[in-house]
């Protein structure tokens, strides 16, 4: 089997590991004597202390291995696409915490501009240069006008959602099924990401009034959207829809579909916003929109961003036409806030890792994209798996069980889940760690590099036959 990636500089940053309190029983492993013990004792530990002093012994959802079985792995450091856990296990990471580390862990030009940011403090509570670059940047490289800096998406999509029906005067809110757009109330109900990972209903705590003014429509679905407007059209305040959903599996949009959902509120005066958490300025420098708006020549009104835009700290944003986000208090009456947006280092980072990303940064994550998934896909069809694989850009998942292809949440639903969890198990005990969840994409970054991919060639065949042995459940779409 050939294996080819193009060389990257060697990443040469080593983070010290010294969170552990004096009180604590828990020794890490050496990390560094070129070991891996298949034990995960210490990760036992420190879940066990976690799950007494947080709900699951997590604090975000997924992370417990619910959906997959097994111990979550407690992380001591990370550097380029390794991961080396509390026992220390190195393991190959192809989540990339969800997304931000497009360059790698560790990055050494990242980490050096973030050492440099926290010695001129860590927040001001005041505004700072580092802000207004990054929201330059945004700006520069897609087609908002305007940026508002916030900590997370959650908080951009609750904002550009109380943006537009201030804009319009009017109160509902159209979303599709399986779309993931943060834990906002009113944007619960039907979420994919940790709520049909955990099977949990959405909405549990959200007052039914709150997710009354939400119209929830199934994807890809255009006569669906044209039933909406034409019931509700004068009443509708914005569409929000993920540009290409990633939350209930990757599942792209049909083409020209983002387009007519453009064109579609611009005749019934909606906003159109578009969810680039996820995608923005992963799957090319200017998101997913440099995939299709760009080419097709449309714009949203109001777009999301987060993950990469932050370098891996807490930040994100909202953004889109200056005439909506004029209404943004102190310029206009709508208010938002926050203490910590545009945090000095968070925006450090974030500004950084963008502007290390370009055309070639870019063309790498695609060709690497490519190479994980050709390897994957021929290990799964050689054990007889059947699967369809799903992209767009370089983000991708497998649907398990599937014999054609997805395109909207209640087929993403039926995949065969326990085939993943046997596949993941068998991954991870081979030293590679995959999204313990089978409705959340893969992310690669610039610094899997052929050490990398050989790993993950070697880990595939036991995996793939683990999953071609697991009990069906009986999940085809």
């Amino acid at each position: 089997m050939n294996i080819f990636c193009p060389a990257l500089p060697p990443v040469t940053t080593t983070v010290q590991v010294g969170w552990l309190p004096s009180r604590t029983p828990v020794v890490l492993a050496d990390l560094d004597n070129g070991q891996m013990p298949e034990v995960t004792s210490a990760s036992r530990q420190w879940f066990d202390r976690a799950s007494s002093v947080s709900p699951g012994g997590v604090n975000s959802p997924v992370r417990a291995f619910r959906a997959v079985g097994g111990t979550p792995r407690f992380v001591a450091r990370a550097e380029g696409p390794w991961l080396f856990d509390a026992d220390g296990n190195r393991l190959l990471d192809l989540v990339g915490s969800w997304g931000p580390m497009l360059l790698g862990h560790a990055h050494p030009e990242v980490v050096a501009a973030v050492v440099d940011a926290v010695e001129r403090g860590t927040s001001y509570g005041m505004p700072s240069p580092p802000e207004v670059e990054l929201a330059e940047e945004i700006v520069a490289r897609t087609p908002v006008e305007q940026v508002r800096l916030v900590s997370s998406g959650t908080e951009a999509t609750m904002s550009a959602i109380r943006l537009a029906r201030a804009f319009t005067g009017r109160d509902l809110i159209v979303k599709f099924s399986g779309c993931y757009h943060g834990h906002v109330d009113a944007l619960l109900t039907e979420a994919g990401s940790g709520v049909v990972t955990l099977g949990i209903p959405g909405t549990p705590g959200v007052p039914e009034h709150v997710t009354a003014d939400t119209v929830v429509l199934p994807y890809n679905d255009r006569d669906a959207v044209t039933a909406a407007f034409a019931t509700y059209g004068d009443r509708i305040a914005a569409l929000i829809t993920e540009a290409a959903p990633g939350n209930m599996g990757v599942v792209p949009p049909r083409q020209g579909f983002n387009a007519f959902l453009a064109q579609t509120c611009r005749a019934q005066g909606a906003v159109f916003i578009s969810d680039e958490v996820m995608t923005g300025f992963r799957v090319t420098a200017s998101g997913h929109w440099g995939l299709d708006g760009a080419v097709e020549g449309w714009q949203p009104d109001l777009m999301t961003f987060g993950k990469v835009m932050g370098g891996g700290f807490p930040a994100a944003a909202f953004g889109g036409r200056a005439d909506i986000m004029a209404l943004l208090a102190p310029s206009g009456p709508v208010y938002q806030a926050g203490t910590l947006s545009g945090n000095p280092v968070a925006t450090t980072a974030g500004l950084a890792t963008l502007r290390l990303a370009d055309e070639d940064t870019y063309a790498r994550l695609d060709a690497i994209a490519e190479q994980v998934r050709s390897l994957v896909a021929e290990s799964l069809t050689a054990a007889g798996v059947p699967h369809v694989l799903q992209s767009a850009g370089n983000l991708f998942s497998f649907f398990w069980g599937a014999d054609h292809p997805v395109t909207d949440f209640s087929q993403a639903q039926r995949q065969d889940v326990a085939r993943y969890g046997a596949f993941f198990r068998a991954m991870l005990e081979a030293g590679v760690h995959l999204p313990p969840s089978g409705f959340e994409a893969w992310f690669v970054s610039a610094a899997h590099d052929e050490e990398a991919l050989s790993t993950l060639a070697a880990a595939l065949p036991s995996a793939a036959q683990a999953a071609a042995a697991a009990s069906s459940t009986g999940a085809s779409s």
